[in-house]
């Protein structure tokens, strides 16, 4: 649970810094070089949903690393 939240916040601060336009050029970006371009080969949703958990959790241990 603990890394959800950490997770959620990390992903909201992201979205602050984008002005969450979520079909911006950055958030594109993002995603295709995240999931890929083509449609047929991503990964299911609950995939998706875990590599974006893992990832945002990844960030918040290199802030913690930075503050050191």
């Amino acid at each position: 649970m603990m890394r959800i939240l950490i997770a959620v916040r990390e992903l909201a601060l992201l979205g602050w810094r984008t002005g969450f336009r979520w079909r911006g050029a950055y958030w594109a970006w993002r995603m295709e070089t995240a999931f890929g371009h083509d449609p047929a080969r991503m990964p299911d949703a609950s995939s998706r949903r875990h590599a974006i958990i893992d990832y945002a959790n990844w960030v918040a241990a290199m802030r913690r690393l930075r503050r050191r």
